[in-house]
């Protein structure tokens, strides 16, 4: 009997945690007491187990058994123990962010290729570990394995060279090998079962530019992979990331969930699995990938909210939302109706709202004349562009651009309204702080800022970063500005500047919030010898919480 994977601390609150495994063969787990027996789908093995009676603004070592043996720590790792950290009574409240890892050995040709690790670099670099952390997509490469997942497919399925699909992942079992290879490492394993994990999902953890436009998700649905490859990332996606992101009472309400623990026979779970995650992708109104959690004291504390962009975009003509109608309702709902004033909102996205004001503007362009504004001929070419750039940011899809700063307008304008809104995102591998103002109402009391991180491990080539700053220079950005005006591009009802960045290196981005006041600090990767380290680029604003 062996723990295969995890564990992974998930969620946290005062009394409360949960802590999620897979293990080789069926089990009781039991972690501080608690236990929770296995559930299988796909021939492997998992468990959620929820414990209760922590002591507030505490820390408890734990450890794993399976069976009543213990598995976890494991005897030979050279970090401390695995604690679980219940929130602090003074109510701060820190959490590290960011996106896109790839797995690579820690060799000289992985460095070369691919850098230093942020994520094995915060294991050990920081004086004091965040209080959760927040992994904004692409925690795995679907459409891009590691060499050592290469290897793995082409001994199972030789038979599939000349594919075009051949070296990619194609269902369920094969998503398993990418969580082995990435959540395998000593450091980030410890990692995860050390501090709360929350995740979303982006595109390369099914393909790259999924759900980019309806011509694209035309020509992927027509293919014959296309099934069992999004059966097998939406089905891997709820069991390895989704489930955790859960608070015990929303457990409680998942359907999934609760089929899990009830159904009996592993073939009919499985099977029950699989229709969930087709219908997923078939019917997006049909399950919510977005989840909120809440963090320090009751009266008045930090909402994070995390936006599924990816999963639940209206591709209509005419019609384009990054959120369709269902999912936009809900977000509004969880921020103007919270049952408690909201604090601080860290405003979660795989892909940034705001992004270097040309790039914002050439994606606002691309949109419209993708939408026939230049005509059949224009709308190709714009199509073309779109899918050529990855131009399908927020700022590609203009409604609900419009929805955020709408949404935005009403916070500030509570009768309490929140000391910041950080709007938190990664995907674009480079990282940047914006300052942002709202051109419909006055906030000075509320502070709106885009901070984006990424990559935790996988830096773009020279010529993205030259393309980049030229997006960014002022002339470009005049012209870009035109060019979007010639097109009908309307202006959008905010204001912003990137006031620091952009950075390209691999890193890692940390929020501290503390009653009124707020704090970035951005660290990059380096290495130090033998070891991955985490330095200090930026603390903003310079007088820290």
């Amino acid at each position: 009997m062996e723990l295969r994977l995890g564990p992974l601390l998930r969620y946290v609150d005062e009394t409360r945690a949960t802590v999620w495994v897979e293990t080789s063969a069926p089990a009781t787990v039991e972690v501080l007491g608690h236990t929770a027996p296995t559930w299988s789908v796909h021939g492997h093995h998992y468990a959620l187990v929820r414990i209760e009676g922590l002591a507030p603004d505490s820390e408890t070592a734990y450890e794993v058994r399976l069976d009543g043996e213990v598995v976890w720590p494991l005897a030979e790792s050279e970090f401390g123990p695995s604690v679980i950290r219940t929130p602090r009574a003074d109510g701060t409240f820190r959490v590290t962010f960011g996106s896109c890892r790839r797995s690579a050995p820690f060799d000289a040709d992985g460095f070369k290729r691919f850098g230093p690790d942020a994520l094995v670099a915060l294991a050990g670099g920081l004086e004091e570990l965040p209080d959760a952390l927040l992994l904004l997509g692409d925690q795995v490469y679907a459409d891009d394995p590691s060499d050592a997942v290469l290897e793995q497919l082409r001994e199972a399925h030789g038979g599939r060279q000349g594919s075009e699909v051949a070296d990619e992942i194609g269902n369920f079992e094969e998503y398993t090998w990418l969580y082995d290879d990435a959540w395998l490492e000593p450091a980030v394993r410890w990692l995860f079962s050390t501090v709360p994990l929350c995740m979303l999902l982006d595109d390369h953890d099914l393909r790259d530019d999924w759900n980019t436009s309806l011509t694209w998700r035309r020509w992927v649905t027509a293919q014959p992979w296309w099934r069992d490859r999004v059966v097998g990332a939406y089905a891997s996606y709820w069991v390895y990331q989704h489930l955790g992101n859960l608070s015990p009472e929303q457990l409680d309400q998942d359907a999934t969930y609760r089929a899990m623990l009830a159904i009996e026979d592993d073939d009919e779970r499985t099977a029950y699995l699989d229709s969930f995650a087709w219908t997923a992708d078939e019917d997006p109104a049909s399950t919510r990938w977005s989840f909120y959690r809440d963090f320090g004291s009751a009266a008045r504390g930090v909402r994070l909210l995390a936006v599924d962009s990816r999963c639940s975009r209206h591709l209509e003509p005419g019609e384009r939302a990054m959120v369709d109608a269902h999912e936009w309702a809900w977000v509004r709902k969880v921020t103007l109706e919270a049952s408690r004033p909201i604090h601080h909102l860290l405003l979660a996205s795989t892909l940034p709202f705001l992004l270097a004001p040309g790039l914002h503007h050439l994606e606002g362009w691309d949109e419209a004349i993708s939408s026939g504004a230049w005509g059949p001929r224009g709308a190709r070419v714009g199509e073309r562009i779109r899918q050529g750039m990855d131009l399908e940011h927020w700022a590609s899809f203009r409604k609900s651009f419009d929805d955020v700063t709408d949404l935005l307008a009403a916070l500030v304008s509570v009768e309490d309204p929140p000391a910041s809104i950080l709007m938190l995102s990664g995907d674009v591998h480079c990282s940047y702080v914006a300052e942002a103002s709202l051109r419909a109402v006055e906030h000075p009391g509320t502070a709106i800022r885009q901070l984006t991180m990424s990559p935790f491990r996988n830096p773009v080539p020279r010529h993205v970063r030259w393309a980049n700053h030229l997006l960014d220079a002022r002339w470009m950005t005049w012209l870009l500005h035109r060019l979007a005006r010639s097109a009908g591009v309307r202006d959008v009802a905010a204001d912003w500047r990137l006031a620091h960045g952009p950075w390209f290196g691999n890193g890692a981005m940390t929020v501290t919030l503390s009653g009124e006041q707020w704090a970035v600090e951005v660290d990059h990767s380096k290495l130090d010898g033998d070891r991955q380290i985490l330095s200090r680029t930026l603390s903003y604003p310079q007088s820290s919480v």
